[in-house]
């Protein structure tokens, strides 16, 4: 076989090798003990069940990230979070995006049934997404997203309030159950 066609062999068989490791890593995760970094896992194996009254949310405000499973279908994934006046929330952004419309079906999920497990720090809140696509707070969250996740955009406020109801950009306050 030639240089030539063993290069073009090589460049056909190597992103296969890549796909299927992606496909079967992505596969097995399904039934590990919560996400891998970008990688969605199982549902939550470990962990203790918050209980008492309404947590002070404050803890999270320089909080980057943190594990969410829903319900239904019992899946898990890392999210940015953000807290204000004592509410949090999580966003999904690009949604219409064609990577967002291929990966992204958590914020669909939510929709439909939308308990979920919040994990932070070995701790379990039992919680309840629901979206939020207007009002005074959605201004708000989205300064918090500019703040917190130094999208230095001036604009990010008003570019996220279109994002929003364009469909781009999801957001959900986690309430509780």
């Amino acid at each position: 076989m030639s240089v030539i066609g063993k290069l073009i062999k090589w460049l056909l068989v190597v992103p296969f090798l890549l796909a299927l490791i992606a496909a079967v890593g992505s596969f097995a995760m399904r039934f590990a003990d919560g996400p891998a970094a970008i990688v969605a896992g199982g549902p939550f194996k470990s962990g203790e069940l918050y209980r008492g009254d309404e947590p002070d949310w404050t803890f999270v405000k320089d909080r980057r990230e943190v594990e969410l499973q829903l319900l239904d279908p019992a899946r898990s994934r890392t999210t940015w979070i953000m807290e204000h006046e004592g509410r949090i929330y999580v966003p999904s952004g690009y949604m219409n995006a064609g990577v967002g419309k291929l990966f992204k079906h958590w914020p669909y999920e939510a929709e439909q049934d939308g308990r979920a497990i919040l994990r932070i720090d070995g701790k379990l809140y039992e919680r309840r997404l629901e979206r939020l696509m207007e009002g005074e707070q959605l201004a708000a969250v989205l300064g918090e997203i500019r703040r917190k996740y130094h999208a230095d955009d001036e604009a990010m406020v008003e570019g996220g309030l279109s994002q929003v109801r364009d469909g781009n950009l999801w957001i959900f306050e986690l309430v509780p159950r």
